[in-house]
Parts: structure tokens; C-alpha cells; sequence
């Protein structure tokens, strides 16, 4: 067929996107305010190609809202955008401009977003007084990335399916897709790619952790930036991806297979091989705002569609409310906009194979129309009970940028990442003063948050370290945050950071000091495995990755952010720390509880399932004691596998200067303490496999070590 001498035939107004058929493919899209819609096709991936336009007729091509065509003869691989006419008034919150191409919200592949000129997608001339209220007559038709046509039934999944393990068995590790492999030491053979992962399976197996949690792999423009490196001069690129261009496409350039959606066939493969691996994917999502930004971004998708329906705007409909901080808000709970968001969580668990998401700025899914926080957010509650999505995990970042806080107060099945769990357990091996009331809290699964409609200590998700932040090497070698680098002259990132360099600022090369902040960095790893709750690790944690300082690494995609892995021989002994105390958390179901703690005896002759104590062997008084702790926890009432009993703990926390002798509890008759883990002694002797544990030698002392963390272990004499 010569190109452009198609044959159109009326189509079909569901689904939405562009679906293959036997005969062609067929488009279709939303849009309530538009007076016409003109579907381009283009011949190839080349900015000056060829290209046809097809105009879509309002009364043969138009079922309610939805705008749509079959174009006989097109096949996978066919590269289209769309041009839409309506009414540009920004006081009214229509931005519509015919002049503008615009992505397909449903688009499953773009090609090559390197040579997009965002200033020619601006709805508006940037250089009329009349800013974003003007009118631009500028063409964007050869700059604007291409939405790829995908046939997903084009790919050989080999039985595979989602693993959704249930979350209280769980060990996350969140990471960068692009970031994991791309340092020239990684030793794959296909650095920064979803190929790049499947080579590091291995590794992970290694470690030990269930699912891997990515940063957003939807497709984003790593070059909307325009900040420069004040030391380098380089232009910063935009690394963690939290601003959406397409959601249901995966990131082009994360893909070593650059033919046209090629990054759909290897996600799928880096899915179905992470899976056979035993190991689940998470997504981290970025539902709550747009890469269009506010009324001075540009025009490339949904506000070109119906800017009213996708996104929250303000009294004055010229403006857009930002519960983001980043521009815009999409429009949540918009009933068109919960379909949208339902189709696109579907399409990664159905097509794709996902195990979760995790949700960026969650709270703006509670808000409604005109911004404010509702009750029973019907989004949530659907994404909760759908009946597709109902084992796949869904974790909440429960807080956004205008204010709200809901950590604890996500309802039903939700998980939530625990910023609270974060602080309260830094600020205790930090030394402040009280603390150990609130680390209690924590270790025992946040009952004060998560003791409520029948939710679980498993829905707190524990972290110490994510993405946004210190990483855990710089948590215990820095004061203050040093993200110079960023060119916003170190006003960006947050200031609470609650670390401690232990006695000198950044890097060094004594000894004593890099053994006093490995004995921390396990002191953390060891407090995140033996708590009550979903532990999450930041991926190179476990071999002490550095950002120097940067606690905002959004804009560092070089050595800064990427993993150095010449660090995982130079870090041998934390890394196998890391790894024995995740096993030791998997292996005891003790630290799996589904339940919260009572601190009542169960059972006939049965202890309480935890009992606290001071150093001493008391009762602790909670507003003196500062900074030792210690607990004790009955196995037997882990209540996980009905086949066995778990094992009996006591642990010892000393965040202090100065050694501590503690008294240790007494055993059941017939049992005797081991000790397993004692951050305190070199390695291998800091952790002992299972079955290697050592007897004490005295069996109602323990001398733990300053800055310690001790786990004993109850066994049969």
C-alpha cells in the first residue's frame, strides 16, 4: 500500500489508545470540549517524513465523547499523533490549539524524546506580554516524539504471571532502573537497560530481598531541565523521572532494543526473567501531576485534549492548583480521570505483569475536584477492590506538597511508607534524648498508626533511607545536606535529616571513624529487619553507595547517582552482613507477625509475645530512658506458618558512647540464649549463619558494645 492511500472505516469508541486488529489498527480517544479531531500518521521515525492526516468526522467518528477511527492496513510499529481544535480561553480552562501535536494518553511506546524542542510545544507565544493567556501559531509537528502502535500479544511470556507475595513476607528494594548498571564498573553487557537488570539478577538473588521497587519507569524527558552544574557547566538532566510524559509507555531510552517499541518487548522480558527469578516488580507511579506543568509548561497531551477534565484548576480557571509542587494536579477522582487511572494501573498488571505501584504524592488521589481532601476518596477504594488489582500490592506515599499528611489513615488494604518509622529510628541511634519510647513504637510495628480498621503492622512500610534523601553511607557521614551541585545553590532538599557524621564532615580515611559508621550502617540494617512491618532498603545500601552529601540527587544522572560497584568488594564485610540479616528476617516468622503485639500472655503458662526492659532488667520508665532498650519476643506466637514456632529473641539497642552490661531475661526451661547477632564484633563474627549462632558466656550479663545492636536467640539445650 502507498503510503498515505488509506482506508478509514468509522471504528470503535473502546478501548481507548491504539489497538491492533486483523485488518488495521484502531484509534481512539476522549475528549468532551474539543470541535475536531485530525489523527496524523507517519511514515517513519525520520523529523522531516512523510506523513497523513485524517480528519475525524463529528458524526461518523464520534460516539459521546470519545473520538475514533480503523484504519485498514497498519500494522505494529505504525508512529501517529493527533491534532485537536476547540476553544482556547485560559480564563475558562480551555486551552485547545490545533497548531499543537499531541501524545496519545493511552500511547504504549514514543519514539526518541532527545530532539523535542519543548519551546515550539508551548500553547502560548513566550514572547507576547500577554504570556500564557497569547495564542502561538507556531507548528510542533516535527519535534513532538511519536506515539508508537504496540501489539502486546507479540511477545512469548512463557507462562509467566505476577508473583504478588503477600507483603508481611516481603523484603522491598527500591532502585533506579538506568542508574543500577549504567557506571562503566557494572560489567554488563548492556549498562543502563532493563537488560542491564536481568544481568544483576545474580546480585539480587545474593542479597536476598522479593521484589524490586523502580523508580518511575515511565516514559519522561530527561532533558526538560535548563539548570546548570555550577562546577561541572554541564546542563542537568532530569534522573528520577517523577514527571510524567506517557504512563502507559515504558521508558524509551532504559531499553537496549532501540526498534520501534523495542522498550516494550524488554520490559516484558526483564518481567518475566526478574519473576522466574523469584523476584516481584514494583512500580513507583506518578499519578498526581503532569511533565505539562503549570500555565507556563507546554501543551503536548492532556491539556490539549480537555485541560478542564485531566486537571484540578483554580478559582480562576487560567491557573492550576498545585498540590504537587510541581505545576499541576491531575484530576483524580474526575470520574473520566478514575477511568483513565483504573485503564492504566490494568494495562501494567494485565500486559505487562506487574506486581504493585507505589504512589508518588498518594494524597492527591484523596482530593476531589476543587482540591479538597475527602473522606472516602472513590479512587482509592477502587483501586483497593478492583478485582484486577486486587493482589497486587499498592503502597501510598501519604502526603503531598499542599499540606496534607495522612501517614496511618489510608483505608484498607493500603500500605504507606512510614516517614515516622524513618525519623523516630534515626533520632535514636543519632543519641537524642527519649527516644526509646518512640523506637519501641516503631519496632513494634506502629501500632499507633496502623492499630485501626482492621489494618496490620504489614501495611506500615519500614525505610530508613529512600530515593529522597541521604543514602544510609551518608546518613552517618554527614551533618548537613551538600547538594551544591544541584545549581539551586543548596536551598533544595530537605534539612531535617536527623544524621550524624560521627565526629568529621563527608569522606575519610581513618580507620577508627569508617569502623565506627559500617558498625552504624549495620546498627540500621539490623533495626529494619527485626521490626514489625514491610522493610524496604535503598538500593546500594548494602555497599555503603555515596552521593556525597546530595540528598537531592534528582538531577545527577552521572557517577553521583549511579551505583559504583568496585564498592561491593571494597565493602565485602557490610555486604555480607546485609544479606545474613535479611535471611535471618525470612527465615523467623517472628519478625512477620500478621498480628500487632498485645504484650498479654496467650496461653496457658505463655509469657507475653514481647516484654520490654532498661539495661537493668526493669520495667523501662519511658521518660528517662535515653538511649539503651531492650525487648524480648515470644516466638511462639508468630502466628505465620501453623507447622512450627519460631524461635524466642531478646534484643539489645545501645545507641550510647560507653559499653552497657545488660541483664538478660531468662529463657523457658530447657532453652539457652545464643547470640546471633552483635553489631559490635568484626566480621563474620557480627552475624552467624543459622545453626553457627554462639553460646553466651555468660548467661545473665551481656556486655553490649557502644552503638550496638544485639539480637539473641532462644535454642534447645
Amino acid at each position: 500500500m502507498e503510503f498515505g492511500n488509506f482506508t478509514v472505516e468509522r471504528g470503535k469508541a473502546l478501548p481507548l489508545g491504539a489497538v491492533a486488529t486483523s485488518k488495521g489498527v484502531n484509534f481512539s480517544v476522549f475528549s468532551r470540549h474539543a470541535r475536531a479531531i485530525t489523527l496524523v500518521i507517519f511514515e517513519s521515525a525520520a523529523q522531516d517524513s512523510r506523513y497523513a492526516k485524517i480528519e475525524l468526522d463529528v458524526y461518523k467518528n464520534k460516539t459521546g465523547d470519545m473520538w475514533h477511527c480503523h484504519v485498514l492496513g497498519l500494522k505494529a510499529g505504525a508512529l501517529y499523533l493527533y491534532q485537536v481544535d476547540g476553544e482556547y480561553n485560559p480564563e475558562k480552562g480551555l486551552r485547545f490549539n490545533v497548531h499543537k501535536a499531541l501524545l496519545d494518553p493511552y500511547a504504549k511506546a514514543l519514539t526518541d524524546l532527545n530532539s523535542w524542542d519543548l519551546r515550539k510545544s508551548l500553547g502560548y507565544n513566550p514572547d507576547d506580554p500577554a504570556t500564557d493567556i497569547s495564542f502561538s501559531y507556531q507548528d510542533d509537528l516535527f519535534t513532538v516524539p511519536r506515539c508508537i502502535v504496540v501489539d502486546d500479544a507479540d511477545f512469548d511470556w512463557q507462562g509467566d504471571h505476577p508473583l504478588n507475595y503477600p507483603l508481611r513476607l516481603s523484603v522491598l528494594y527500591e532502585t533506579h532502573v538506568k542508574g543500577l548498571t549504567a557506571h562503566p564498573n557494572s560489567q554488563v553487557a548492556h549498562p543502563g537497560t532493563y537488560r542491564g537488570v536481568i544481568e544483576k539478577i545474580p546480585f539480587f538473588k545474593d542479597l536476598g530481598i522479593t521484589s524490586l521497587e523502580f523508580l518511575p519507569i515511565h516514559e519522561f524527558n530527561e532533558g526538560e531541565s535548563s539548570r546548570i552544574n555550577p562546577r561541572t557547566g554541564e546542563t542537568l538532566r532530569n534522573y528520577w523521572g517523577y514527571s510524567t510524559v506517557s504512563f502507559f509507555a515504558p521508558k524509551g531510552s532504559y531499553s537496549s532494543d532501540r526498534s520501534l517499541g523495542g522498550q516494550v518487548r524488554e520490559f516484558k522480558e526483564m518481567v518475566r526473567e526478574l519473576h522466574k527469578a523469584g523476584l516481584e516488580v514494583i512500580l513507583d507511579i506518578v499519578l498526581n501531576h503532569t511533565a505539562e506543568g503549570s500555565e507556563r509548561g507546554p501543551t503536548f497531551c492532556f491539556r490539549g485534549f480537555d485541560n478542564t477534565i485531566y486537571y484540578t484548576l483554580d478559582a480562576n480557571k487560567r491557573f492550576y492548583k498545585n498540590y504537587s509542587g510541581c505545576g499541576n494536579t491531575v484530576n483524580c477522582n474526575n470520574p473520566v480521570v478514575r477511568s483513565f487511572i483504573l485503564d492504566c494501573l490494568h494495562y501494567w498488571v494485565m500486559e505487562m505483569h506487574v506486581d504493585g505501584f507505589r504512589f508518588d504524592l498518594g494524597s492527591i488521589l484523596g482530593r476531589d475536584q476543587d482540591g479538597r481532601l475527602i473522606e472516602n476518596p472513590p479512587i482509592l477504594e477502587r483501586i483497593a477492590e478492583d478485582p484486577i488489582l486486587r493482589h497486587t500490592k499498592v503502597i501510598a506515599e501519604a502526603w503531598d506538597a499542599g499540606g496534607a499528611y495522612q501517614v496511618g489513615w489510608f483505608p484498607g488494604r493500603w500500605a504507606e511508607w512510614n516517614d515516622r518509622y524513618r525519623d523516630d529510628v534515626r533520632r535514636f541511634w543519632r543519641g537524642d534524648a527519649k527516644q526509646t519510647r518512640h523506637l519501641a513504637t516503631r519496632l513494634a510495628g506502629s501500632s499507633d498508626l496502623y492499630l485501626r480498621d482492621g489494618r496490620k503492622p504489614f501495611h506500615s512500610i519500614n525505610f530508613i533511607t529512600s530515593h529522597d534523601g541521604f543514602t544510609l553511607k551518608d546518613l552517618v557521614s554527614f551533618n548537613v545536606k551538600h547538594n551544591e551541585e544541584n545549581g539551586e545553590e543548596n536551598r533544595d532538599g530537605n534539612d531535617n535529616n536527623y544524621s550524624y557524621n560521627n565526629g568529621f564532615e563527608g569522606p575519610s580515611t581513618n580507620p577508627v571513624l569508617e569502623h565506627i559508621r559500617e558498625q552504624m550502617l549495620k546498627n540500621f540494617l539490623a533495626t529494619l529487619m527485626v521490626s514489625l512491618g514491610t522493610p524496604m532498603l535503598l538500593g546500594g545500601d548494602e555497599i555503603a553507595r555515596t552521593q556525597k552529601g546530595n540528598n537531592n540527587a534528582y538531577c545527577q544522572d552521572n557517577e553521583l547517582s549511579w551505583y559504583d560497584w568496585s564498592l561491593l568488594e571494597k565493602n565485602k564485610s557490610l555486604f555480607r552482613f546485609a544479606k545474613e540479616i535479611i535471611a535471618f528476617r525470612l527465615r523467623h516468622p517472628g519478625f512477620m507477625r500478621p498480628e500487632f503485639y498485645t504484650g498479654r500472655d496467650g496461653t496457658f503458662n505463655a509469657m507475653p509475645d514481647i516484654i520490654w526492659f532498661d539495661e537493668k532488667g526493669n520495667p523501662p520508665d519511658w521518660d528517662k530512658l535515653d538511649t539503651c532498650l531492650a525487648l524480648r519476643i515470644d516466638g511462639s506466637k508468630a502466628e505465620i506458618l501453623a507447622d512450627r514456632d519460631d524461635n524466642d529473641f531478646f534484643i539489645m539497642f545501645n545507641a550510647g558512647e560507653k559499653q552497657v552490661p545488660f541483664k538478660v531475661c531468662r529463657t523457658l526451661p530447657n532453652k539457652k540464649w545464643f547470640r546471633a547477632v552483635d553489631t559490635g564484633f568484626p566480621s563474620p563474627y557480627d552475624i552467624y549463619p543459622v545453626g553457627q549462632e554462639q553460646p553466651l558466656p555468660h548467661p545473665d550479663i551481656y556486655l553490649a558494645k557502644s552503638k550496638s545492636l544485639v539480637v539473641l536467640i532462644s535454642k534447645q539445650l
